[in-house]
């Protein structure tokens, strides 16, 4: 499937096929396309829990409005954003630049984001965003379906999965084997009324 077709047919699915296991091989290959997504600086501010034990998924869909996708869905992935990742060995992010590279980017990250608690927090949203995106097509290349969810109490969940101070909860992807297709497109708005040319 190509990227286009990817594009046009994911849907957020919301019924899977609970005894459906994906393979760990399909499970890496749609986390390691994640780990291709674009992020500010390189700092890779997403961290993915992938929730297997079936009592943590039920403890999570009682806290998610009891959507059924928490539990049947093959694969569960809460997104979550390290907030703190541009102040933590920077230098990594850069390893393998060349070196004048890393003497103006590490430097550079520091100085954009300390005591800048909301660009922080903003840029790591950003960054989960983009990366679930990427998790649902690349799922979707793989011939699966995904629904990418909010719906859900951020503190409890925080809670279920120890969530650590310096971390935020951005959202769940989950990805399966859909039994039931999504509802019709409720209506796309027009390229006219989005897209506007230089200025509003």
């Amino acid at each position: 499937m190509n990227v286009i077709e990817a594009i046009e047919t994911r849907r957020a699915v919301k019924h899977y096929d609970a005894n459906h296991q994906m393979s760990e091989e399909e499970v890496q290959q749609i986390l390691s396309m994640a780990l291709l997504s674009p992020t500010a600086f390189n700092i890779q501010n997403w961290r993915f829990v992938q929730v297997k034990d079936p009592a943590l998924r039920k403890q999570i869909r009682a806290v998610a409005w009891d959507q059924a996708q928490v539990t049947d869905a093959s694969l569960l992935l809460v997104l979550c954003a390290d907030l703190k990742a541009w102040d933590k060995d920077a230098a990594r992010y850069w390893r393998e630049a060349p070196t004048e590279v890393q003497d103006f980017i590490v430097p550079a990250i520091d100085q954009y984001y300390r005591g800048r608690d909301s660009v922080q927090r903003d840029e790591a949203m950003r960054s989960c965003g983009i990366a679930a995106q990427t998790l649902m097509l690349a799922a979707r290349a793989l011939g699966y379906d995904s629904c990418p969810m909010d719906g859900f109490d951020y503190d409890a969940v925080g809670k279920l999965i120890n969530l650590p101070q310096d971390h935020a909860v951005a959202m769940f992807v989950v990805i399966g084997k859909g039994v039931k297709p999504a509802w019709p497109r409720g209506g796309q708005l027009c390229l006219d009324e989005v897209v506007i040319q230089n200025k509003f």
